[in-house]
């Protein structure tokens, strides 16, 4: 069975909105909610719960992709790795420092990108940027 989803990129303008925008097409009929976490999408595109449980090649278009991908540019990828970064105890700081690196010197991965490699990372899932 296929089934598409339009994420609404309009009402993305942090990586909580994101969240909260995944959790409004795919949670909505669970009575728990997905993390801020990127492992915790990557589980839920594998479809064992949520509105993909029985969705053999689910279709994803991203309306207003731009704005997100302005939204989850730069600013927020960096306030996303120094978040992890000032948390020692539950990260490895070494591995987000060098990202942040990367990102300030121009080569590493902005957060929109990082969830573009996510989808893509799901043969059975297209993503389409509108």
């Amino acid at each position: 069975m296929n089934e598409s989803f339009i994420i609404n990129g309009s009402s993305i303008s942090n990586i909580s909105d994101f969240y909260n925008e995944i959790n409004r097409l795919l949670m909505k009929n669970e009575d728990w909610q997905l993390g801020e976490s990127l492992d915790d999408l990557d589980d839920a595109l594998y479809g064992g719960y949520g509105e993909l449980i029985g969705i053999d090649s689910p279709h994803f278009i991203w309306l207003d992709s731009e704005k997100s991908r302005t939204a989850l540019g730069i600013d927020a990828t960096r306030a996303y790795y120094l978040n992890k970064i000032n948390q020692p105890e539950y990260f490895n700081v070494k591995l987000f420092q060098e990202k942040l690196k990367n990102l300030e010197e121009g080569t590493g991965e902005t957060y929109f990108e990082i969830l573009l490699d996510v989808f893509k990372s799901h043969e059975n899932i297209t993503l389409v940027l509108r």
